[in-house]
């Protein structure tokens, strides 16, 4: 099996791949057309900003490579901002298109939680995970109330209730934490920051069929 971590200038590459060397995979970084087509499975990290992203993809001509994958059926898996790269447009810094392989848009977490309280954004630190799909593999030893760490300004708003597999939530306001559109799983949390838990997330991604 051949596993790709996607290096296209936003991504956490270095801890990323420290977890998947930990759980004992081989890996190899692709930045380019032939080299995200030769790939088995795909992981997309990502830190910074939506728009510049997509510019990135599109100055390496991936975008529609990443289509391709996704149509294929290849296991794509992105992380944080290459989550959120897999949704239909963002409003960071203006309008951008995304990939589009899962339906929803990227908007920025507001300034007051549906509890009336301020807001601390970005959202930094842990917080614990709400399974509604617990029969996913993803999630297969995961539990609702399992600690992840999260570290982003924007979250997923319209996502279809079928693609969400877990949440969590700050002062009310619902934070998409895991999403899977057929072969594509999104974490809007950093599992390779997320411990024990997070290293489970990533195996169980790695170990699917």
């Amino acid at each position: 099996m051949s596993i790709g971590v996607l290096d296209y200038g936003a991504g956490n590459l270095k801890n990323v791949c420290r977890a998947i060397d930990h759980l004992g995979f081989n890996y190899r970084l692709v930045s380019t057309v032939d080299g995200v087509h030769a790939v088995d499975k795909l992981i997309i990290p990502g830190v910074g900003a939506f728009k510049v992203a997509m510019e990135q993809l599109e100055k390496l001509g991936l975008t529609e490579s990443l289509r391709q994958l996704a149509e294929k059926g290849i296991p794509i898996m992105g992380i944080c901002l290459g989550m959120q790269l897999l949704f239909e447009q963002s409003s960071e810094f203006g309008v951008s298109k995304g990939i589009g392989l899962i339906k929803g848009e990227i908007n920025k977490i507001p300034s007051v939680g549906i509890n009336g309280h301020q807001l601390k954004v970005p959202h930094i630190g842990w917080n614990e995970l709400i399974i509604n799909k617990s029969i996913l593999q993803i999630v297969n030893g995961i539990e609702t109330d399992d600690p992840v760490y999260f570290v982003h300004s924007y979250r997923v708003e319209g996502i279809e209730e079928s693609d969400l597999v877990a949440y969590c939530t700050y002062d009310g306001l619902v934070i998409p934490s895991i999403v899977k559109r057929r072969n594509i799983i999104g974490c809007q949390f950093h599992p390779e920051k997320s411990g024990e838990i997070g290293l489970k997330i990533f195996d169980n991604f790695l170990r699917s069929v």
